[in-house]
């Protein structure tokens, strides 16, 4: 055993929600006296956090997984993938132990079991706000665990449950201590960020000594009084959105909305178990920008997918056009052990999912130079991420951490990860925009 305290090293592998998972598990770790090692060698055993949504996220876990163990040779697997557990025994018959994902009980039972703790009741070794993963001026804030819906190409409320949210205090309680601990930005995070409170009734909660009721816009406006950004992720078109949009325009909270779509031809919604009412949700999303003009709206699609025809391409592709998304993401269909979609009829060939994922990109391509161009000449607050001799990286309220692009300050300046400034922008990038500091005496 490496030093006087038991020492776990951490892999994490998927989406931020699975980060989060992570974090919990960092933060009950060194609760409960473990140190945490940044590398294999310093490790007396290694966990895993396994991705499992897509094959190509499976074999990411199982590499990982195989890599830690010629690393380590101990090793225990959570998350994801862990809920197949006979897969992961047949290819790597070596791991410790296995469980499945947010089993917060039985990770820390499997490390306790193979590692046991030692008892030091005078030290104290987690911050109030817990352990993070990201850096100390931004953090995932997830509202709930599971999901109601049962997409055709989704195999998520299999391994996760159906919804359970969080309560409202409890989830501003976090947030106090993020804010507290110096974080600049909460990013709202759950597998439907929309339908937080559907399993709980919206029932109130109490917070500060005040009812709040557990629903998405009243929880929003109370994060939003935290004087931070908060940045909402994963927000289906409920009709609840419509009253987050005053919320954005206010300032209160941020004027950014990622919302997976999916697909833009009826047919293919229909077939996916998606809401397939395209032209309602072109006409919300007008009413959103003209209440609120800086809205910046965010989406993911899937190409390929079993059935797609031409013409429902090509109406994907109208739906593009016209929705004028400001960031988008796509990917070609890919099945997923124990989704229903895997059953569906008239699949799409290999070749022509990416030429149409080619085409798909070509035309956002276009939307998102437009777009990026238009910035050009303006001011804009942003946030810094990353300082260095030769620049500054930074990301706008437009910009969401990882996902999206970035605004790029060159020169050598006196500023810190955290801070945030204003800045004119000079030029547009493919995905980034360039820009110069404006001169103020108030940089925080």
């Amino acid at each position: 055993m490496s030093g006087k305290h038991p020492t776990v090293g951490m892999v994490s592998l998927g989406c931020p929600k699975a980060l989060v998972d992570s974090e919990r598990i960092l933060t009950q770790l060194r609760t409960d006296g473990y140190q945490i090692s940044p590398d294999y060698q310093g490790a007396d055993v290694v966990l895993v956090n396994t991705c499992g949504f897509i094959d190509s996220a499976k074999a990411e876990s199982l590499d990982a997984i195989g890599e830690a163990l010629d690393a380590n040779g101990r090793v225990i697997v959570t998350g994801c993938l862990g809920a197949r557990e006979a897969e992961i025994r047949k290819t790597h018959p070596g791991v410790l132990a296995v469980t499945g994902p947010h089993d917060y009980e039985a990770v820390m039972s499997a490390v306790h079991d193979h590692l046991p703790q030692l008892h030091d009741p005078y030290t104290s070794l987690v911050p109030p706000q817990g352990v993070k993963l990201t850096p100390r001026h931004y953090a995932y804030l997830k509202i709930s665990e599971g999901c109601n819906h049962r997409c055709s190409f989704c195999i998520i409320p299999g391994l996760r449950g159906d919804l359970v949210s969080r309560p409202a205090g409890e989830v501003m309680g976090e947030a106090e201590r993020l804010a507290d601990a110096g974080v600049r930005e909460l990013l709202v995070v759950s597998q439907d960020t929309s339908a937080y409170g559907v399993d709980l009734k919206y029932r109130p909660d109490f917070w500060g000594g005040r009812p709040l009721k557990t629903r998405l816009p009243e929880l929003a406006e109370a994060l939003g009084s935290l004087g931070i950004w908060v940045r909402l992720h994963y927000v289906y078109p409920y009709p609840s959105v419509d009253e987050l949009i005053p919320l954005m325009a206010r300032g209160d909270i941020l004027p950014y909305l990622d919302m997976p779509l999916q697909h833009g031809s009826e047919p293919v919604l229909r077939a996916m178990r998606r809401p397939a009412a395209t032209e309602k949700v072109l006409e919300r999303m007008a009413g959103w920008r003209r209440q609120c003009p800086e809205l910046t709206l965010r989406s993911t699609f899937i190409v390929g997918f079993p059935g797609e025809t031409e013409e429902d391409f090509e109406q994907l592709l109208e739906f593009l056009r016209e929705a004028r998304l400001d960031r988008v993401g796509c990917f070609s269909y890919s099945p997923v052990a124990g989704a229903a979609a895997n059953d569906l009829p008239d699949a799409v060939p290999e070749t022509l999912k990416q030429e149409r994922l080619e085409r798909f990109m070509e035309v956002q391509e276009g939307i998102s130079a437009e777009k990026l161009q238009a910035r050009v000449g303006s001011s804009m607050i942003v946030l810094v991420d990353e300082v260095s001799p030769e620049r500054v990286v930074a990301r706008s309220t437009a910009d969401a951490p990882e996902i999206d692009g970035t605004v790029i300050v060159g020169g050598d300046w006196e500023l810190d990860p955290g801070d945030f400034i204003e800045v004119r922008i000079t030029a547009a990038a493919e995905h980034d925009l360039l820009a110069v500091p404006v001169e103020t005496d108030d940089w925080e």
